[in-house]
């Protein structure tokens, strides 16, 4: 899908996008984050990011530990070579994702073309904690180009921050799904 058509639902509330879920600083500004959960539900609040390394949050607590253990590996090598990967958003509970929905339905008019872009709680890999958003984009970028040597794979064509467990270390990486 063209960038230039890209529109999706951020995590607070639905406006078109400048980035992932969630929404990070600018290239060159400084990390955002607390070391506090943020809620219960895994949100990240909008514009701002938290470390992988964050294991307070619940939304890096409730992550797939493999996932998690190779985020955090990506992480250190990436900011080996002046990258800094930071998360947008990891696990959510059913009810955020419920609401993420909710919000991209209300946003497109559309249940058809809100699924584009947000799944169901029951189709979420966030809810599973089986999936991770980093940014900024050159993170995300990245971890497109070297995710593989950690078994992270892009999952989804339009969304360049989403992240699973597609492989295994230093395999390949299937092709992303378009959405």
């Amino acid at each position: 899908m063209a960038a230039a058509a890209l529109v999706l639902v951020t995590a607070c509330a639905p406006e078109p996008p400048t980035g992932p879920p969630g929404g990070v600083a600018p290239a060159g500004a400084p990390p955002t984050g607390t070391s506090a959960p943020v809620s219960g539900d895994g949100s990240i609040p909008k514009n701002e990011s938290i470390s992988v390394h964050d294991t307070g949050h619940v939304g890096i607590a409730n992550l797939d530990p493999g996932l998690l253990a190779a985020v955090q590996k990506a992480t250190v090598d990436a900011q080996a070579r002046g990258v800094e990967l930071r998360v947008t958003s990891g696990w959510r509970s059913k009810d955020y994702q419920q609401r993420l929905l909710d919000e991209a339905i209300a946003l497109y008019r559309s249940e058809e073309e809100a699924l584009r872009w947000v799944h169901p709680p029951e189709k979420s890999k966030h809810v599973t904690g089986e999936a991770i958003d980093i940014g900024p984009t050159n993170a995300a970028d990245w971890l497109i180009r070297n995710g593989a040597d950690y078994g992270l794979c892009q999952a989804y064509a339009n969304e360049m921050w989403h992240f699973e467990l597609l492989t295994t270390p230093g395999g390949e990486c299937p092709q992303p799904i378009a959405n």
